[in-house]
């Protein structure tokens, strides 16, 4: 008897971490008497304030994985929580709408830590930079920003460039099929 209520509370926790794991909901609409005491706003871990909404990859092997699987180009943005150019061009990447909206297209991963792939470092491990990846796993080196000595970083002012550079990868998708 000892062991089967065991087993029950041990099952009971398997599917009670299962619920939990389980992504959000897309929209979260509160109630006016909701308050956060009855529903507590989970911490966007993965998005690390870059777009809560969007569904972000923990890490580079299985950003590639969704990327090949799922057939759309990955989107990496290497970044520092106390790098004040991260947490500017973070800001608008997370308030532009367009970006957000053109962001669900890719498989996204945020890193605040170098991966030992070199190719994600064609000119440097400098921050923020970001790279584009198409489902066959070839870093696209040729989607630069607009710094020469810097093909990949952006500023809180290349928003438009950023989202061109986010359809130029979206489209290398289409006429690659």
């Amino acid at each position: 008897a000892m062991e089967k209520s065991y087993m029950s509370l041990f099952l009971l926790l398997v599917a009670l971490s299962c619920t939990l794991a389980k992504e959000p909901p897309k929209k979260e609409t509160k109630g006016p008497k909701e308050t956060k005491e009855t529903k507590p706003k989970l911490p966007q871990t993965l998005s690390r304030g870059w777009g809560d909404n969007l569904i972000w990859t923990q890490t580079y092997e299985e950003a590639l994985f969704r990327s090949k699987t799922s057939n759309k180009p990955l989107m990496i943005i290497h970044h520092l929580e106390d790098c004040p150019h991260s947490q500017a061009l973070k800001k608008v990447f997370a308030e532009n709408k367009e970006i957000q909206k053109m962001a669900e297209k890719f498989v996204l991963l945020n890193l605040v830590y170098e991966t030992t792939d070199k190719n994600l470092a064609p000119d440097g491990q400098y921050v923020p930079r970001i790279l584009f990846i198409d489902p066959s796993l070839t870093v696209r080196a040729d989607i630069t920003g607009r710094y020469s000595n810097r093909l990949y970083a952006y500023e809180p002012s290349d928003a438009p460039l950023l989202l061109a550079n986010m359809q130029k990868a979206l489209n290398i998708l289409k006429t690659e099929l």
